[in-house]
Formats: structure tokens, C-alpha cells, sequence
């Protein structure tokens, strides 16, 4: 067979209408391809340690070892490398080849069981959060079986990533992943827990789902490259407003760019051949702002793929002459980018238990489960709050286009009437025929229609899900729902106890489920708001309410200081104090690098960029303007144009002048900044201090891109940025 005949169909290939079908998940080491290459007692024994957790005997892990190196290569892989994802808010991968020589001098591939399933980076030079010192270095990734290993394409060739966990040399998570895994078996042991005082015990676990609507912006890559602002902090630190920003309307669901569109079909392609289900696409709000969403996940795979997704458009847009922006908030003045964590629970047979039934007593199993996600998310709101806090998150969350700081719960008409009634007393359900009367019956067929009528909620219901709509855009989605999991465990545990406790002191188990019910509803009616959470009546309520209004990172980082909230990580074994307090850490440490990153970014292009241009169309002006004052009576020129002229010309000085000092300003708030040891002292001076210092210097600088001759202006203008194609 000849090279060219054994080419394989490329599905990207311009012009190729392969059904997606025919090649989704092909670079994925999926079922499919696990059954073909391994022996059935190793795929059985690999299904047994992904459904419970076992571990593989080295015998099977070399066998599963052998038939991935086997498929790998049989695809073109050369390398693999342990995918994990450190505390960066990124990923991270080390390539080693196959190639192995042997004793005698002869080349061979090879990959044991022990190097799938454990691998060594040095673990000093990423974020510990104080858990560990520099000089120790030892750090581990494991193998997580329940994710795919795929292969990705990069330079000239394909590479075998295999998604992994880290962790240190004792046992510490030094990853987001680790905790997201632990806070699923959380999940699953209190769900099995409620669901047999619920009187349910055939189920053989529980699983939490998610998938991200993820939203971004793409600019020309040439204006990108002229953006110091842009390369450095990923937002626009500088920038008028140009005449139209999205005022119109008319660029949500609006007819997609062709270049763009082109973008957007080769991303689907190599996410389908990830096996990543891409399902949605469209125009956003924001001119030049677009969304991709997936079909959902169980969590932590949704998690990997959501990093997957933002690596894939990161390397297409660079191939497309595009940047990717996933800053929360790219270009001041319009919306910035969200990502929508849908959110839902249901048992590995297949129920949904965030879904209404039709049967009286389905419908009183949702009741309990929806009851427990009001729990959940009304006693631990701060933690969940700081899960999404970011430097990014700051500039979108309260403004009129994001959910606010405080975080609530849309529940929708129909179910707020539902929870009233059970308040009240008006139902028992001890008939059919009154769960009938009160219109549950009916919820499978209004749920969705009842529901998805606020877009201002952070945390709503939408029919069998919930939506946290306050992620970042730029956001990994394992730290949310790791908080949304545990939090969701510990109301679940608490509320089986509550409903044991009845049924031991004598009540039936109905009439136990619902007086708990009725006690949880009560309980938790503050954080349910069903009006417009972007009006200054939120603020009033969430005050008059008790409900934490966490407006920045600094505050909102202080949450993970409780006691109680600590305590809750560490007796559901997803983060032990001192991980908990390294995370802590390493979100401050990110924070006060940030903004001064931000901050210095800043200063270079006020110097570097508009004071120099400034200056130098003053000069031309200037020089203008005294060449019209000296011919002004020769030729007649009027004192009001003189006047008018000169108006101008003062107002500009006047401007550079202000601009001046006030850069002078910003260099004295950055060299303070630098003296401050305390992390939260430093990082309550950058949201306080530097990044208003930032904001005056700015609008003085916006004015003058205005005033001044577009030729001499050198920085690329947001007309340019988010109107040409």
C-alpha cells in the first residue's frame, strides 16, 4: 500500500460532508477504542476501577498501557504527557517521547503501567499557597480513568494527553481537579443517603452533571499585536467609546461573520474529534462577542473539555489571524463574558433528580432535592461567591449585564406558588388528588416556560438544572462546582438526619419528608428573588435579608476564612484546612500580581504611547495655531475663530497636563503597593487604591484619544477593534 493510499480521510478537510457521527471521539481513547484494544478481562477490570474507584494491579495497568501506546501511535502520536491542572486557573502538560533504548543500543516505543498511571513533574515551580517550600520539589500526577486520554494536535504532530490529578509528595491536592473528584463522591454518598430515607435504595450512585455556555470575544490579530493593554492583561486598559457600541441590539443571534463562522467550524470539527459535544453557537451581545455551548457532562469531564474548548479556539484563532479574548471584561462600556455552569444531579440509572416527576410521590422526591439546593446555596452563598471571585469577575459582576455580587435563587412563578402552598400548610399531599389541585402534576409540561424568565439571577432554575450564571468567562469550572458539590452534600446529609429523626420519633415517613420540607422553605426564603437583580431593590433586599454582598475579590475571599465553612470542606473530605488555605493564598497571590500587572501595563503605555502622541500633536497644533495667529490679519481671521481655536489648544495642554500628573499619581500607588507584605491588606489596596487610580487616569487619557489626530494616535481604537471584520 503506497503512503498516499494509506492516508487517512481528514474529517477537517476543506469541503468534506463526513457526518459528524462517522468521526466523533476518534482522538479520544474512548470505549470504543478500549474495547478493540485490550483483552476482555482488562477491559472488564478497567470498568470495575472506573465505577468504583479500585485500583488496577500493575498486570492490567501495563495491558491498558500497551493498548493506548498501541492506538496512539497507530494515530501518529510520537509523545504523551499527564494533563492535570495546577492552581493557575490554567493547564499543564510535560511531553515524553515513547522512544526507549535499549540495553544493546536498539530503539523501541515503549510505556508502562506504571508511567500511565504516575508521573513526576517538579512541583516547585507552581502555586502551593505556602503548603510547600521551593527546595521541594516532588509532586505527582495520577491517572484519572474516568476521563478520556485523547490526542492533540500541536506543531507538526499529535501527542497522548492523558488527563490527570496532582498532587504533592504527601498527599496534598496542588490541582482543581482532586477536590472536584472528592466533592463528586461527597455528592454520591449523602444522595444515596437521602434518597433511602426518601425510601429509595436501588440506586447504585449519584453523579453531578455540568456543562459551560462559554462566551468570548475575537479581534484581528494585527490590532491585538499593537495592544500592550491586550497581551499583557487580556482587557483593554485604554479605549473611547466608539459612537455604536451595542445600543442597536442587533448583534445577539445576529447573522455570523464568515470569517468567524469559518473559526467556529473548525473548532466543532476537532472538539467532535475530542469527543467534546459542541452543540450550540452564536453571536453574543457585544459586537465581536460569540458563544459556544456543549450537550452536559458528568462534572469533571464537563470540567476538562470546558479547558479543552478555550485551548482549542485559543490555537484555531491564532491559525485564523484571530485573537481570543476570554477576559471577563475585554472592552469597557459594553458586556463582557460569562459562562453559564448548568448544574444538575441525577443517579447513574438515569434520573434526574433535579427533574418534576408525574407521579405525587416523584414530584415530593424533587421537592427535596430542589429544597436541599436552597439549603445548600443559602447557608454556604460566601463560599460559593468566592469560588467566582477574579480580577476579571470584578468588572462584570453587578454592573447592568452580569448577576450582582449577592447571590440568590430564581426559582420561576409556578414553583415559588408551590413552595408558598407547602409553607402555608395548603398541601399534605396525602391524596393525589391535592398534589393535582396544587399543580404539580402539571410541572413536567410548565417547568421550562415557568422558568427561564431571568436573566439578571446568578443562580437560577431552568427547568431540571440550575444555571450559575456569575463564572468568568476565563474561569476553570472545577472550582464552582467543587463548592456547588459539597455544599449541595452537606444540605443533603443534614436534611436525611432531619427526616430520620422524625421517622424515629414516630411520624410516618411522608409526613416526615414534608414537615422538613415546609421547616427548609422557611428556612431558606431569603435567598429566593424572583425580581430584577441589577435594580438598586436587590441591594435593599439582600440588606434587609441578611445576604452576604460580597462586591469584590479581597471581600469575597474572606469567606473562605469562617470557621464553619472550613470545617465543612474538611468533614466532607474535599479540602483539608491546609488546602483550603493555600488555595486562599494562591486566589490573593493572583489577585495583587494581577492588578499589578494591570497597573504597570498601564504606566508603560501612558508613557510609551498617549503622552508621547499627545505631546506631539500638541506640538503640531500649537505650531498651527501660532502660524493662524500671525497670518490672522493678513487674511482676515475672525477673534472668535481665534478665540475658538485656542479653546481647543488649552483644553488639550490642559488635559496632557492633568494626564501628567495624575500618571505620577499612579506611579506612587504602584510603588506603595510593592511595600505591602500582608496578602489581604495588599490585595484590599488594589481594589480600593490602584484600580481607581487606574479608572481617573483613564478617563482622562479616553478623552484625549478623542482630541487627538487619528494619524499620531498610535494605539488601535475600539471602532477598529470591534467593528472591522
Amino acid at each position: 500500500m503506497t503512503k498516499q493510499e494509506n492516508k487517512k480521510e481528514d474529517p477537517l478537510e476543506k469541503g468534506n460532508t463526513t457526518a459528524v457521527s462517522s468521526y466523533y471521539g476518534s482522538m479520544t481513547f474512548d470505549q470504543k477504542a478500549i474495547r478493540k484494544k485490550l483483552p476482555k478481562e482488562v477491559y472488564k477490570a478497567l470498568q470495575e476501577t472506573i465505577k468504583s474507584g479500585s485500583k488496577l494491579s500493575p498486570d492490567i495497568a501495563n495491558a491498558v498501557a500497551h493498548g493506548m501506546k498501541e492506538w496512539a501511535m497507530e494515530n501518529g502520536a510520537t509523545h504523551y504527557t499527564h494533563w492535570f491542572q495546577p492552581m493557575t486557573g490554567s493547564t499543564a502538560e510535560k511531553h515524553d517521547a515513547f522512544l526507549s533504548i535499549d540495553s544493546d543500543g536498539t530503539p523501541i516505543e515503549r510505556f508502562s503501567g506504571a508511567q500511565l498511571i504516575q508521573g513526576e513533574p517538579d512541583a516547585s515551580s507552581f502555586p502551593s499557597g505556602g503548603m510547600r517550600t521551593t527546595f521541594e520539589a516532588r509532586g505527582y500526577t495520577a491517572w484519572d480513568p474516568t476521563s478520556p486520554a485523547y490526542l492533540m494536535k500541536g506543531g507538526k504532530g499529535l501527542t497522548l494527553c492523558i488527563p490527570t490529578v496532582f498532587i504533592s509528595y504527601h498527599g496534598e491536592a496542588l490541582d482543581e481537579k482532586t477536590p472536584l473528584l472528592r466533592s463528586m463522591n461527597a455528592v454520591n454518598t449523602a444522595a444515596l443517603k437521602l434518597l433511602a430515607t426518601l425510601g429509595v435504595d436501588n440506586s447504585e450512585g449519584v453523579i453531578t452533571y455540568a456543562g459551560a455556555e462559554q462566551e468570548y470575544f475575537l479581534v484581528d490579530r494585527k490590532f491585538y499585536s499593537m495592544r500592550p493593554d491586550l497581551i499583557m492583561s487580556g482587557r483593554t486598559l485604554l479605549g473611547a467609546m466608539p459612537p455604536k457600541g451595542q445600543q442597536l441590539e442587533d448583534h445577539y443571534f445576529g447573522s455570523i461573520p464568515n470569517r468567524v463562522l469559518e473559526f467556529m467550524q473548525e473548532v466543532e470539527e476537532e472538539l467532535y474529534l475530542l469527543g467534546i459535544p459542541a452543540k450550540t453557537r452564536h453571536n453574543e451581545v457585544a459586537p465581536h462577542q460569540f458563544e459556544i455551548a456543549p450537550i452536559f457532562e458528568r462534572a469533571n469531564i464537563a470540567a476538562d473539555h470546558n479547558l479543552l474548548v478555550m485551548e482549542v479556539m485559543r490555537r484555531v484563532a491564532d491559525k485564523k489571524g484571530f485573537a481570543l479574548l476570554m477576559h471577563e471584561k475585554p472592552f469597557a462600556g459594553i458586556n463582557g463574558s460569562g459562562k453559564h455552569n448548568n448544574w444538575s444531579i441525577g443517579t447513574v440509572e438515569g434520573v434526574n433528580l433535579l427533574e418534576p416527576g408525574d407521579t405525587p410521590e416523584s414530584n415530593i422526591h424533587f421537592l427535596v432535592f430542589l429544597v436541599a439546593v436552597l439549603k445548600g446555596v443559602y447557608k454556604r452563598s460566601g463560599a460559593l461567591r468566592a469560588s467566582i471571585a477574579s480580577i476579571g469577575n470584578d468588572h462584570r459582576l453587578g454592573a447592568n449585564e452580569a448577576p450582582p455580587a449577592v447571590v440568590t435563587v430564581f426559582l420561576g412563578d409556578l414553583l415559588e406558588k408551590v413552595l408558598d402552598a407547602i409553607e402555608s400548610g395548603k398541601v399534605d399531599f396525602a391524596t393525589e388528588k391535592q398534589v393535582l389541585d396544587l399543580g404539580l402534576a402539571h410541572l413536567p409540561i410548565l417547568n421550562k416556560d415557568y422558568t427561564d424568565r431571568n436573566r439578571t439571577s446568578p443562580f437560577a432554575f431552568t427547568g431540571n438544572k440550575f444555571e450559575f450564571r456569575a463564572v468568568g468567562s476565563s474561569q476553570p469550572i472545577a472550582v464552582p462546582n467543587m463548592v456547588l458539590n459539597t455544599l449541595m452534600a452537606e444540605a443533603m446529609d443534614e436534611m436525611a438526619d432531619e427526616i430520620q429523626q422524625k421517622i424515629q420519633s414516630g411520624v410516618d415517613r411522608d409526613s416526615a419528608i414534608l414537615e422538613i420540607i415546609r421547616t427548609e422553605i422557611t428556612a431558606t426564603k431569603a435567598v429566593r428573588y424572583q425580581g430584577d437583580n441589577y435594580s438598586e431593590d436587590l441591594q435593599e433586599a439582600a440588606a434587609k435579608r441578611g445576604l452576604p454582598n460580597l462586591r469584590n475579590t479581597p471581600q469575597a475571599m474572606r469567606a473562605l476564612l469562617d470557621q464553619d465553612t472550613r470545617e465543612m470542606f474538611a468533614r466532607y473530605g474535599v479540602l483539608s484546612d491546609q488546602e483550603l488555605t493555600s488555595r486562599l493564598n494562591t486566589r490573593l497571590e493572583r489577585y495583587i500580581k494581577g492588578i499589578d500587572i494591570e497597573a504597570r501595563t498601564l504606566q508603560l503605555m501612558l508613557k510609551t504611547f498617549v503622552i508621547p502622541d499627545v505631546s506631539e500633536y500638541q506640538g503640531n497644533l500649537a505650531g498651527s495655531f501660532n502660524g493662524l495667529v500671525a497670518a490672522a490679519t493678513t487674511i482676515g481671521v475672525s477673534d472668535k475663530a481665534l478665540k475658538s481655536q485656542g479653546a481647543h489648544l488649552k483644553e488639550l495642554a490642559e488635559n496632557l497636563s492633568d494626564l501628567l500628573d495624575m500618571t505620577a499619581e499612579l506611579d506612587a500607588v504602584i510603588d506603595k503597593l510593592s511595600t505591602i507584605e500582608e496578602e489581604f491588606e495588599a490585595a484590599d489596596f488594589c481594589a480600593e487604591v490602584v484600580l481607581p487610580a487606574m479608572d481617573k487616569v483613564r478617563t482622562v487619557a479616553d478623552h484625549l484619544e478623542l482630541m487627538v489626530d487619528r494619524s499620531t494616535w498610535e494605539l488601535p481604537t475600539y471602532s477598529e477593534m470591534l467593528f472591522e471584520h
